[in-house]
């Protein structure tokens, strides 16, 4: 890991070296947010390089009356290279993401290793075509179409991570083909893929289908602005983006179909995501609700029939809002909340189930040095868990500090 990325810097810096020379065949510039780019002067290729960091600390009470700590956390929460470009042809394009944090790569799970048996260092890889400013085809390995928060960058977020809705109903990645229509006022993305997530070994004959529309009834938002949170452009019009999502896994074999631990037994899955997102001079809106269900959500070890392993399914929401000072010093709060399906934890077969609703609280400040790339957080959390089936709950407090640095 350490090689790689000395070696990643070493080749880098040497192309900067090459390039100040007059007979370069190479053209080399900075872009605000967006790395360093190379371009060959013939334009058979271009690379757009950048790195990010996350580094974290963390901490959560035992309870809302006992503060000492049931968990810390201090670690680079992610370390990630990313590099996009062409080849050959400016209409050929490619995205490759990697993660170099320990944390950040599923490093160990024997739980999970039917179809993934190895640290997960290729986040994205995708070759794609686009004929137009409109169309774009690609075949590889990325985020699939489900919510928006999922969608946007960990690095463009306004909290130090997702919420828990996204952590429970998240679609993630996978590998197969995607193809997007994007116009003015509304947009179309679809995916069919194999269902096992991202790395996996092998595939089984089951497929993944996701579709996905946004509707834009103010036009675009400036500069991409609808794939960050909070609005640092501060957009001087009204935006809105208003979107819905529709997946179908087919034998999924994994607790959270392209996630989780392996299921005893394959399963079919649907998701549905619905989202909004508003914002205007420095305010920003937004909200999300997701849904799950299964029809054979609750699987059995043949082998060992105390052992069960189950899909999490039923609903969540997401509620989040901010405003920008004009000194890059942001405030934002978030609710969160999930809630299972009544078989998960009230059911007369498999009594020893019993999955939490989930409720949280946040409270985000976020002192912005250079966009997302260089940003400060803090964020404050009152974490609840509902025991359904006790009728009765947990409460613990928690606090997040990071800095995020990139180019």
């Amino acid at each position: 890991m350490i090689k790689s990325i000395i070696t990643t810097a070493a080749i880098t810096a040497n192309i900067l070296f090459i390039n100040a020379q007059n007979n370069s065949p190479l053209l080399v510039k900075t872009k605000k947010e967006s790395g360093i780019e190379i371009t060959q002067k013939d334009s058979l290729f271009g690379i757009q390089f950048q790195f990010r960091m996350q580094n974290r600390a963390g901490y959560l009470s035992k309870s809302e009356e006992d503060l000492t700590p049931h968990e810390m956390e201090f670690r680079v929460r992610r370390l990630r290279m990313r590099m996009k470009g062409f080849v050959a042809n400016p209409k050929l394009t490619y995205y490759i993401q990697l993660s170099f944090s320990r944390g950040d790569m599923d490093w160990e799970d024997p739980n999970a290793s039917k179809y993934n048996t190895s640290p997960n260092i290729v986040r994205d890889a995708m070759i794609y075509y686009e004929p137009n400013n409109s169309l774009k085809l690609g075949f590889g390995q990325t985020k699939l179409p489900g919510n928006r928060q999922r969608v946007i960058s960990s690095g463009n977020l306004q909290f130090a991570d997702r919420s828990i809705v996204n952590a429970t109903y998240t679609l993630d990645r996978d590998f197969g083909f995607f193809g997007s229509y994007d116009k003015e006022y509304f947009s179309l993305k679809g995916a069919l893929t194999s269902g096992e997530g991202r790395n996996s070994t092998k595939s089984d004959k089951g497929l993944n289908y996701t579709g996905r529309i946004e509707l834009l009834p103010f036009g675009r938002f400036t500069k991409g602005n609808e794939e960050c949170e909070g609005d640092l452009v501060r957009e001087q019009n009204h935006k809105l983006v208003i979107a819905a999502s529709i997946n179908h896994n087919e034998n999924v074999v994994r607790q959270s179909g392209t996630l989780g631990n392996d299921l005893y037994a394959d399963a079919d899955m649907k998701n549905l995501h619905l989202d909004l997102m508003y914002k205007y001079k420095g305010f920003a809106f937004y909200q999300e609700y997701c849904s799950r269900i299964s029809n054979n959500g609750i699987t059995v070890d043949p082998k060992d029939k105390s052992k069960i392993r189950s899909i999490y399914s039923g609903y969540g929401s997401l509620t989040q809002m901010s405003y920008l000072f004009k000194n890059n010093v942001e405030l934002a709060v978030r609710y969160a909340n999930i809630t299972p399906d009544k078989k998960l934890y009230l059911n007369e077969i498999f009594t020893s189930i019993n999955e939490k609703k989930i409720e949280q609280y946040h409270l985000g400040i976020s002192k912005y040095i250079y966009g997302h790339r260089v940003k400060v957080q803090g964020n404050l959390l009152y974490h609840i868990t509902h025991d359904l089936k006790n009728l009765n709950s947990t409460k613990q407090i928690g606090a997040i500090f990071q800095i995020e640095l990139g180019i």
